[in-house]
């Protein structure tokens, strides 16, 4: 090592000094080892995992038997390696069939899961999924229908095999470039068709014997607490206590969304917590009161002992959702340490949850709740490490303390989650902490702890004492959640980072709270230079839907959308990302598209263009080629015209959605579909939108006189290239450039056009 240079053994002798504290530093080379393989730009191939095969054995060699000071970097090394492969690994194992065409006919299948969509509609997850005249190696092993208009001739409960028509197709994958993809997260969940029914869903079979147990008992005890507890509070309660979320409005879920109390519903740690610490209270209490007993039992060790088997029910009983298991490992580490007489809360335990997690799923990385809750937990045991002493030991009274932790953990679980909450859902909840200093400390003295109650009176018939309390609970809750939110400017909108900008605000809050020295300072540099450029480039100028039907084009009111219903996903999806708080119909109502709903004209980067829909969207192609327009049509062109910039079906099917945007070197296309990883299906062809791109690289060329385009159901109308109105430029004003956002000869102000030169 003498024989090194300085700048490579400081680092090494830096590593060695913090032995002690780099458990939790190889849990976060782990994490940027699945991120790695997650942001690859294709599908790693047998050479790229032989070179992390390769970096493993390498990590592992010198953990083994390099010098000391080479020791923590094969760790790490060894680490960032394993985490590449390990979500490789998961990902060739879940793969499942994936239903390959649009569906209409008769569903069969099992009950899993009852939950709510977006819309507010009931949903079935199914398994045991069989399709008519699709061959069982082509079924999806789950599907998940939501019922319009609730048809239900019977109760429907997990286990059940039920019969029912449905719309079915593939899981959709972005609804814009580096958008949120739910194909991916279907691809993992084995999810291999969505859709939906109007007609009734009837019961073929009752659960057998020993099926689905667990998610039956969630939904008795579920519709026992909705009968004790009526309306939405019962609802909320249910949720609450056992995961099942199906009987909560989309008007509570928003409530508690912009209220900042959506994570009571998560399951997440708070719940895990309340409940596991009222049972080891309560048996550790129970035991202290027969004296006979407690000198002959450790009642701390049983008291743990039990609290942990509790807290395993309590996982499956939940649906072990991401948070949820993070929260069961935290316990479970936990309790160990009790058993074990070590501490209990560190940071190497949160490290060994989080390692386990990402070795079994890595593709929670990506999940909002594993960011957050792991965010907020990391936080808080460094945040409390430091207020424990410089803070809180001798300086405050003891009826002050409990007061002070919560306001405390409030603040630091509020805004070490606020970036991912930002980041994820567009959004920061101003109120927040005010909403949470109301509802936590209700949580943890009414509904967790009378859910317990409730269960150990229940077979006294006594249920109803401890249910009533979780009422009131639940609509103090409720309450505050719709207050809350309610209040003008309760939420403010967040666009959405730029690339990289959370990867790197994580990794410079990491190096700060894990990092022992004073280089931990470097970390905190990295993560405010994070969030300086949070918003750094910018959003696309044009987004075009999956399907063709939706388009929006940033204005300076902000983005202008094609419709003001349909494609409401889409829709909702980038004004959030905006940053923008508008509904989709005030967005279709500002300036920026012209014309019937079937032939809606615009400009893009000083070209007129048209989105055509309706049944004669593919033969009014021609006519808008001719014309020189950029034509994105809902549908497939019979005729695709040689230099046409033609945005159709058929480009669509390979591309995905997509964003177009203007710059110096004119304009860019970006597709969703750019990328061909396992849950993308086949590889794009890149030739179509090397088309589309050559297309507007082309000058546009003067206008000549032309009648238009005829759209299904209007008369023929003058082309929205040739305004009725215009102006000439003049000396002043800035030359034309080919493609170029400067030269779109169009004022927004008055609707006025530059006259095209003679």
């Amino acid at each position: 090592m003498r024989s090194l240079p300085g700048w490579l053994v400081a680092p090494l002798l830096a590593l060695a000094a913090a032995r002690g504290h780099l458990f939790p530093l190889a849990a976060v080379a782990l994490a940027v080892g699945d991120g790695v393989w997650f942001g690859w730009p294709s599908e790693p191939g047998l050479a790229v995992y032989a070179a992390a095969l390769a970096l493993a054995l390498a990590g592992l060699a010198l953990l083994l038997a390099a010098p000391d000071l080479a020791r923590p970097l094969g760790g790490l090394a060894l680490a960032l390696a394993l985490g590449f492969l390990a979500a490789g690994t998961r990902a060739h194992l879940q793969a499942a069939p994936v239903l390959g065409f649009r569906y209409y006919g008769p569903v069969e299948g099992r009950v899993i899961a009852i939950d709510r969509s977006s819309s507010d509609a009931l949903r079935l997850t199914l398994d045991r999924v069989v399709l008519r005249e699709v061959a069982p190696e082509r079924t999806p092993q789950k599907v998940r229908v939501a019922l319009h208009g609730n048809r239900v001739w019977h109760v429907a409960a997990p286990g059940q095999t039920v019969i029912l028509t449905a719309h079915l197709a593939p899981p959709e994958g972005p609804v814009e470039p580096g958008g949120f993809d739910f194909r991916r997260m279907a691809f993992f969940d084995r999810l291999g068709a969505v859709g939906y029914t109007g007609t009734p869903v009837l019961l073929l079979e009752e659960a057998g014997a020993g099926e689905e147990m667990i998610g039956r008992l969630r939904q008795f005890l579920s519709d026992r607490i909705r009968a004790a507890i009526p309306g939405e509070a019962g609802a909320f309660a249910a949720g609450a206590m056992t995961g099942d979320r199906s009987g909560i409005s989309q008007a509570t879920v928003e409530a508690l969304r912009d209220s900042s109390l959506a994570h009571i519903l998560a399951i997440s740690g708070m719940n895990m917590a309340f409940l596991t610490a009222f049972v080891f209270g309560l048996i550790r209490g129970g035991i202290a009161l027969v004296p006979w007993l407690a000198l002959r039992v450790n009642a701390k060790k049983v008291a743990a002992a039990i609290s942990f088997l509790v807290a395993l029910f309590y996982l499956q009983l939940s649906g072990s959702n991401v948070a949820t298991e993070r929260a069961f490992l935290m316990i479970s580490v936990m309790l160990g340490a009790v058993m074990l007489d070590r501490r209990a809360l560190t940071l190497r335990s949160v490290a060994i949850a989080a390692v386990i997690l990402l070795v079994l799923r890595p593709e929670s990385l990506l999940e909002p709740g594993f960011q957050m809750s792991f965010a907020a937990t990391v936080a808080l045991i460094a945040g409390f490490q430091v207020l424990d002493r410089r803070v809180m030991i001798g300086r405050w009274p003891r009826w002050a303390v409990p007061a002070f932790t919560l306001v405390a953990s409030s603040l630091i679980g509020g805004f070490s989650t606020a970036p991912y909450a930002a980041a994820h859902f567009n959004r920061f909840a101003d109120l927040g902490l005010v909403a949470n200093l109301l509802t936590v400390p209700v949580m943890g003295i009414l509904i967790m702890p009378m859910g317990v109650l409730a269960a150990l009176l229940a077979p006294f018939g006594l249920a109803f004492l401890p249910l009533f309390f979780m009422g009131l609970g639940a609509e103090w809750t409720l309450y505050v959640a719709y207050r809350i939110a309610a209040f003008e400017g309760s939420v403010t909108a967040i666009p959405a980072p730029g690339t990289g900008v959370l990867a790197a605000f994580t990794l410079g809050a990491c190096w700060l709270l894990l990092w022992p020295g004073r280089a931990r300072l470097a970390g905190l540099v990295l993560a405010v230079l994070a969030l300086a450029f949070w918003g750094w480039q910018g959003r696309p100028a044009l987004l075009i839907s999956g399907d063709g039907r939706l388009v929006g084009l940033m204005t300076p009111e902000g983005r202008s959308l094609s419709r003001a219903s349909g494609g409401g996903f889409a829709a909702e999806n980038w004004l959030e990302n905006d940053g923008d708080l508008a509904g989709q119909k005030a967005a279709a109502a500002r300036a920026g598209f012209t014309g019937p709903g079937e032939a809606r004209a615009f400009t893009f980067a000083g070209r007129p263009a048209i989105a055509l829909s309706g049944k004669d969207a593919a033969g009014s192609v021609a006519a808008a080629c001719a014309g020189g327009l950029i034509v994105v049509v809902a549908g497939t062109a019979a005729v695709a015209p040689e230099g046409c910039a033609l945005i159709d079906d058929a480009l669509r099917r390979e591309t995905g959605a997509l964003a177009l945007d203007t710059g110096a070197a004119g304009v860019t296309v970006t597709a969703t579909r750019a990328r061909a990883r396992l849950w993308d299906g086949r590889p794009m062809d890149p030739a179509g939108l090397a088309r589309l791109v050559a297309a507007l690289a082309r000058p546009l060329a003067a206008p000549r006189h032309r009648r238009g385009v005829r759209a299904s159901g209007v008369a023929r109308r003058r082309s929205a290239s040739v305004p009725r109105r215009c102006r000439r430029r003049s000396k002043s004003s800035p030359a034309p450039q080919a493609i170029s956002a400067s030269a779109t000869g169009h004022n927004p102000a008055t609707g006025l056009r530059r006259c095209p030169s003679r």
